[in-house]
């Protein structure tokens, strides 16, 4: 299956996110988020690098879950960031 290649939108969205993460987990390590959220350290390290600038709503959501954000919070950043 081929992949359709991302937008420009679609990859400052990711870089956004990863970005959003990143100032979310603070000081914790990069392991210990990505542990809690029952991914791997590589994952969350694309996520946050935006080399997997779309991840799946669910790790998404565990993640959020894991830094202590809501949803709509993370979302309501992210519009912040855009403006």
């Amino acid at each position: 299956m081929v992949r359709t290649p991302l937008t420009p939108e679609e990859r400052e969205r990711g870089e956004r996110l990863g970005q959003l993460l990143r100032e979310a987990r603070g000081g914790r390590s990069m392991a210990d988020v990505a542990a809690e959220a029952g991914i791997s350290a590589e994952t969350l390290r694309k996520i946050e690098t935006g080399r997997a600038p779309t991840p799946a709503f669910f790790t998404v959501a565990a993640l959020a879950r894991a830094l202590g954000l809501s949803m709509d919070d993370l979302v309501g950043r992210c519009v912040l960031l855009k403006a």
